[in-house]
């Protein structure tokens, strides 16, 4: 049977982001794969040195739209320690509680775009649905519903008050009798199972080696979590399991998935008993000294890594954001390969992607045999000359 090549994306239909993936074929079954990036770079990593600590917050939570908290978090969580602040004790919690209110967010979320990709929409409208209760509760804690401006240096915005806890309680009561019905859909279903079992296959060995992170790593046994591994904010002082499944495969993502839901559910319960009374926030220079500082914490979708270096002045030296999106492509590429046409769109989706968290650009001086590092006047001469080839004068506008 003679071989042939398809690209899938960068717009496809599956792809709610442009991201390129290049299959060869036998007949229905994949032979190989590549995966793609750089069709969604925004720069913000190069914005970031050129606003203050504070302005970067926001700039930084729109890495991503699911993981807003996530991003801001591990950010702030550097500036903290380079400028030494001692964060309150009930700020920690409140950005636990709102670190896992996104974690449900994202889960359903996902739960419900499987469902669409597995062309069961009955259950992309239930969990849709259902995911309305907990972006209720994030506009009602935050004000927002996507981005939700909750963390500022050296606490939060907002407090807790007694009716909002009655409320978030409330609506957790709901979600967790719902979930009960997503278990029992997840691993009793006939067409969840004939989509997801052994397909898109990633042995425990493979997931270690190609550095797998979040519920894709955790689908293969492997046992990793931040908030686990390394406690940040206040999870040294809660009671959760690490949620594994052994099959990898996208069952066993589904499965992760849905009972990290539960685990979540008593995360928040566990919070809102705890909250210390208190302060929320603390003052912290605009200026932060000289440093460097590394963060990790557990997004929805696996490990978030941020990096942050000061020089003294009110604006950060360089920012480095690694997303798990970024850690998870890897496997993408081995997932792919011995698998079927049909299936590309459920396995891509099982990792949860976001291309706008994950791209990022450089540009390689092959002859000099190091990269060439662009300022601000730089890249807008270079993007300049680019369009003049095409016909466009930016220089006049």
């Amino acid at each position: 049977m003679s071989k042939m090549t398809i690209p899938l994306g960068p717009q496809h239909p599956a792809l709610k982001e442009p991201v390129n993936f290049t299959l060869v074929l036998e007949g229905e079954q994949i032979t190989g794969s590549t995966v793609n990036l750089g069709y969604n770079h925004r720069g913000v990593e190069k914005a970031a040195e050129s606003r203050t600590f504070l302005q970067d917050i926001y700039l930084i939570e729109r890495v991503c739209g699911i993981c807003s908290h996530s991003h801001t978090t591990c950010y702030i969580t550097c500036v903290e320690e380079l400028a030494k602040a001692l964060v309150p004790e009930r700020a920690l919690a409140i950005r636990t509680l709102v670190a896992e209110l996104e974690r449900v967010h994202s889960h359903l979320l996902w739960l419900g775009i499987a469902g669409y990709e597995m062309g069961f929409e009955t259950l992309f409208m239930y969990s849709w649905r259902d995911r309305e209760q907990v972006l209720d509760c994030l506009e009602m804690v935050s004000g927002n519903r996507v981005h939700y401006g909750i963390n500022t240096i050296g606490g939060v915005r907002r407090d807790i008050t007694a009716e909002q806890k009655k409320i978030i309680l409330s609506k957790i009561s709901y979600l967790e009798e719902r979930t009960k019905y997503y278990v029992k859909l997840g691993t009793e279903e006939p067409t969840v199972l004939a989509r997801t079992q052994k397909v898109g296959m990633l042995p425990h060995d493979v997931a270690l080696e190609r550095g797998a992170v979040g519920p894709t790593a955790r689908a293969s046994a492997v046992k990793r979590d931040v908030r686990k591994d390394e406690p940040y904010l206040i999870y040294d002082k809660l009671d959760f399991n690490l949620i594994t499944h052994d099959t990898n495969d996208v069952f066993g993502r589904l499965v992760v998935r849905v009972l990290e839901l539960v685990e979540s559910y008593k995360i928040i319960r566990q919070v809102l008993n705890y909250l210390p009374e208190g302060p929320i926030a603390v003052k912290v220079p605009a200026k932060i000294g000289p440093g460097e500082a590394v963060s990790r914490y557990e997004a929805p979708r696996g490990e978030d890594f941020h990096y942050v270096k000061a020089n003294g002045t009110d604006k950060p030296e360089r920012v480095k954001v690694r997303a798990p999106t970024m850690a998870n492509y890897p496997s993408v590429s081995y997932m792919l390969d011995g698998g079927y046409l049909a299936d590309v769109p459920m396995v891509i989706a099982a990792i949860d992607p976001c291309m706008s968290c994950t791209d990022r650009a450089m540009v390689y001086d092959n002859k000099a045999g190091k990269v060439q590092i662009y300022g601000w006047d730089d890249l807008r001469k270079y993007g300049i000359e680019h369009y003049k080839k095409r016909g466009i004068d930016f220089s006049k506008m």
